[in-house]
């Protein structure tokens, strides 16, 4: 049996997000499609002799004492009975507080891990119930996990769904490869409880969904992409940073730009690969960016 195992950890971006009223159990449901893009997190899970223990070292970026890995390792224990105790060292490239979904992300590489780690079996049934515990992003990477083949997720398959509920409804579509994603960082902090606060506000209980589907939007051609992110124009509109980088990323030649989740990260969908390399060039003197090239 191994004594540890390193995983990749994928971020993520949101086309299209559509918001509903919070429900009787305190959650949001939602309507979008999750695809994972080319930025990771690398986390090795290591045994270690002290049980019922969860040390966690993150490189890149200082995590609180309880945070999705400690909740997810106590989630796990609870369902397994497994009491074992381990290290967990996280290279951090993924921002955090990004609409990007690390800190789920992480979480749900360190289920998968520790469930290979110690043989404990747990198919996608009791794996998704852990997330449950831990997130609502959660879901859905253990969803893009689940479909490596058992792949030790050195090279990440791309992998895209569409998501419902509070997020635990997540049904997988072909992934596309044939553009580019520039992610921008504005140097902005959202709270994703300030987020739903504003999104609250402007709500409109009486809409409709579109008569296309999200997965009819998703393959069109770009430039005639039609998502809306419920987030974008409350949040937007209270961080400026925001909004210029929308602005910028279409001055830039996206052939698509939108916010990512709740924020605060932005991004530019280029079908052209020379474009969004141009685009980078134009941009990285006032951004930190991540240029994600085949999706």
């Amino acid at each position: 049996m191994s004594d540890s195992i390193t995983v990749l950890a994928p971020a993520k971006i949101n086309l299209g997000l559509e918001i509903f009223p919070r429900r009787a159990d305190g959650y949001h449901g939602l309507h979008s499609i999750f695809t994972t893009v080319g930025l990771f997190d690398e986390i090795c899970v290591s045994k270690i002799d002290e049980k019922n223990t969860c040390i966690v070292d993150s490189f890149g970026m200082d995590l609180p004492n309880q945070n999705t890995i400690t909740s997810a390792y106590k989630a796990f224990c609870v369902l397994t009975g497994i009491d074992l105790g381990v290290h967990v060292s996280i290279k951090k490239r993924i921002p955090s507080g990004g609409g990007l979904g690390g800190g789920s992300s992480d979480a749900s590489s360190f289920i998968q891990s520790v469930n290979n780690l110690f043989k404990a079996g747990l198919g996608i049934d009791s794996l998704s119930a852990i997330a449950g515990k831990v997130g609502s992003d959660v879901f859905f990477f253990t969803y893009a996990l689940s479909a490596q083949d058992g792949k030790r997720f050195s090279k990440f398959e791309p992998f895209a769904a569409v998501v419902e509920g509070r997020g635990e409804k997540v049904r997988q579509i072909q992934h596309r490869s044939d553009f580019s994603v520039l992610l921008v960082f504005p140097n902005v902090g959202v709270s994703t409880k300030d987020a739903y606060a504003l999104v609250d506000e402007t709500l409109d209980l009486e809409r409709r969904r579109n008569k296309i589907s999200l997965e009819e939007i998703y393959n069109l051609p770009v430039k005639n992409w039609s998502f809306k992110n419920d987030f974008t124009v409350p949040v937007s509109e209270k961080y400026a940073g925001i909004a210029e980088a929308l602005i910028k990323l279409k001055s830039c030649g996206a052939d698509f730009a939108d916010m990512s989740g709740s924020g605060s990260t932005v991004f530019g969908i280029f079908e052209k690969k020379e474009t969004a390399l141009k685009a980078k060039v134009l941009l990285e003197k006032e951004f930190n960016l991540a240029l994600c090239l085949g999706g």
